[in-house]
């Protein structure tokens, strides 16, 4: 019978070709505080207005993995964000959106950056070569007024959330740029919010809802990065984020989206120390937290935002997508049964490339697992390449 220790060592091996090493995640943190330097130059437009760069996202979390094709690049969430002197009552949404692109254009070409700055509905996306690919996607944003703000904390507090992180959650809320918005052309007062450092606040409350209300309460900054702790549940949403890659690669805009997946992840996890025990549970548990009204799936910072609005929306419901959603969580538990109830390292090896298109050392599985090491054919990892045919050299001024 499979013991805990081999399931841990085939979760682990499977873990280490996903991960991202360190110095990725610092390669995507050096590219926004370059960007954020910019913006905060003497000779940029938006300087007097208190500009701050932060990432959002897979990157900000710990939870980005490797593509499926090694050739594509990494997609960087970027919000960029205003805090002085310009508000609703005096800018448009276009209006902050095209100063924040001025000033990106001219970055872009200072950096020798050859593709053009493309505009998105939220964002503006620049996509650059150097020794590391990256889609940066970056969103002009201004903190939200104190109204909306505190019907935020209200909306929060009644969904049960431990009350200290509740407020640090909701004073981070921000009122972003969207080109499909009525009013986007015009003063108004109801913009679109977001709140991507106050759901990072809340996913640390979730990894270890104790140590991260301590930091919150000392009022202290945690200097060890989200993506450094490697934390179960940051393990378990990487696996299940390459699972659902794979199962969807032919059919890709079906499938479920990451958000969710990281949602209900974190809402199913319940600390669990062992990665084992805390996939197991996550698996079990996450289906069940899918709410049979709406908000489906609420966002945690902000309850009335349903991540899962496409469900029902008319226009996507040719994609299935709740279907997808549970035909892939029910694909999922079925082959971790599967992968969790034998030390075939052959079968393992098998099942690991059909169903998450990874390459484990065989030899390697084997005696890890403890299972006796014969003649075998080796199977290394797949390397991770980097496209280097570009000449543009974007951080080299």
């Amino acid at each position: 019978m499979i013991t805990n220790e081999q399931k841990r060592v085939i979760i682990d091996s499977m873990v280490e070709l996903l991960e991202l090493p360190d110095s990725a995640y610092d390669k995507a943190r050096k590219r926004y505080e370059d960007l954020g330097e910019w913006f905060n130059r003497k000779e940029s437009a938006v300087s007097a207005n208190n500009p701050h760069i932060f990432s959002q996202g897979s990157f900000r979390l710990g939870t980005a993995i490797r593509p499926l094709d090694e050739r594509e690049g990494y997609d960087l969430d970027i919000a960029c964000k205003l805090r002085d002197g310009i508000s609703k009552d005096s800018h448009t949404q276009e209006t902050l959106k095209k100063l924040i692109g001025i000033e990106l254009e001219s970055y872009r070409n200072a950096c020798s950056i050859k593709n053009e700055l493309e505009s998105k509905h939220r964002c503006w996306r620049l996509e650059y070569l150097d020794d590391l690919s990256f889609h940066m996607d970056i969103v002009p944003c201004i903190p939200a007024d104190e109204k909306r703000r505190k019907a935020i904390l209200e909306s929060i507090r009644n969904t049960g959330l431990d009350e200290y992180i509740a407020g640090a959650a909701s004073q981070t809320t921000v009122s972003i740029t969207d080109d499909r918005h009525e009013s986007y052309k015009h003063i108004c007062e109801n913009w679109n919010i977001s709140n991507p450092e106050g759901y990072a606040k809340w996913f640390e409350y979730r990894m270890s809802p104790q140590q991260a209300r301590i930091f919150l309460e000392k009022a202290q900054v945690d200097e060890v990065p989200l993506f450094k702790k490697k934390t179960p549940l940051q393990r378990v949403i990487q696996i299940l984020k390459r699972h659902r890659d794979n199962w969807s690669r032919g059919n890709p805009d079906s499938k479920p989206i990451s958000i969710i997946i990281t949602t209900l992840a974190a809402k199913a996890y319940n600390g669990e120390t062992d990665i084992v025990a805390a996939l197991e549970n996550v698996l079990n548990k996450m289906g069940g937290l899918v709410r049979p009204t709406k908000p489906r799936v609420p966002n945690p910072v902000d309850p009335d935002e349903d991540f899962a609005d496409r469900w029902y929306r008319p226009d996507c419901l040719h994609l299935r997508l709740e279907d997808n959603f549970n035909a892939w969580l029910l694909q999922a538990k079925t082959d971790f049964q599967h992968l969790m109830s034998t030390t075939d390292a052959e079968f393992l090896s098998e099942q690991i490339e059909e169903k998450f298109s990874l390459r484990v050392n065989l030899m390697e599985l084997k005696k890890q697992l403890g299972v006796g090491v014969a003649s075998v054919n080796i199977v290394y990892p797949k390397s991770h390449s980097i496209d280097r045919s570009s000449s543009a050299r974007p951080w080299k001024r």
